[in-house]
Formats: C-alpha cells, structure tokens, sequence
C-alpha cells in the first residue's frame, strides 16, 4: 500500500513546474507556471494580472492541476494531481511564508517582492488543496489512482 502523503512529498521537490486549470464560462484553460510549496503542502506561484489563468481565478478560484516528470516509454510513471482554491496574495514582504518558499526554491531575493508592487509585476498566488491524487506505476502493479483528501 502506498503511503500517498509520504509519496507527495517525495516526489514535490524534484519537479519545478505544475499544470494548472481554470475555468470560467465553461471554457476550461491550462497553463504551465513554476511553483512552491510550504510543509502544509500549499502550493504557490507567481504571475501578472493580465495572465489568462490570473483573470480567471479572480472570477472563478476552483483550480486544479497536476505535477509531473517527463516519462520515457520505458518509465514507470507517477504523477501528482490536484483540486484546490487559489487566491491572489496581498502585501507579501520578506516575512511571508509566499515570498520565503519561492525565493530559496529558486534562489530569488528581494527583487521579486520590488516586481510584486509593479502594476504588471509577478504577484504571488497560493493554492489550498482540498483534494491530492497519486497516480502511480512505480510501487504499484498494476498501476493505480490513490485520493489523499488534504485542507490543512
């Protein structure tokens, strides 16, 4: 049986991007964005306003996505997916768990905190995930979906 929690957290910090769908109108859209993460297993990321997916969790905050690796044909694979809420963050400073997971994941400094207070600078998003899935090849055979329910 696969520890699903455990087999998240393993696998988070290997990969730097996540897919990420939104909806608004019944028009779904995905995008790919660079992401952290916090030991609460919130997600976060940046992005300007003008973004599509911005635009859209401004309307519409129901996000899902996924977190995966390239696989050869030959792989096994595992990814992670998920169901979540995500919201635009204000007045993020040095102190803020946002700015403190994405700047040591990406070796950033205080420079993306300047860029949040542009007008069409990054502003820094966070995802609460209500619902984690492991799909995984790796440890089990025959592949299978596991459900990790997860609002911290």
């Amino acid at each position: 049986m696969l520890d699903v929690e455990e087999a998240i957290r393993d696998y988070l910090p290997n990969i730097i991007h996540m897919s990420l769908a939104t909806c608004v109108g019944n028009k779904p859209w995905v995008c790919e964005v660079h992401f952290a993460y916090d030991k609460e297993l919130n997600l976060y990321f940046r992005s300007t306003l003008s973004r599509r997916h911005s635009q859209e969790i401004e309307q519409n905050p129901t996000v899902a996505g996924n977190i995966i690796s390239q696989h050869q044909l030959s792989d096994k694979p595992r990814g992670v997916y998920f169901e979540g809420t995500a919201k635009l963050l204000e007045n993020v400073d040095e102190d803020h768990v946002a700015y403190k997971m994405i700047s040591s994941r990406f070796n950033l400094g205080n420079e993306i905190l300047e860029d949040a207070k542009l007008v069409d600078g990054h502003k820094f998003y966070e995802i609460k995930v209500g619902n984690f899935y492991v799909f995984d090849a790796r440890e089990t055979d025959p592949s299978k979906k596991y459900h990790l329910h997860w609002i911290k």
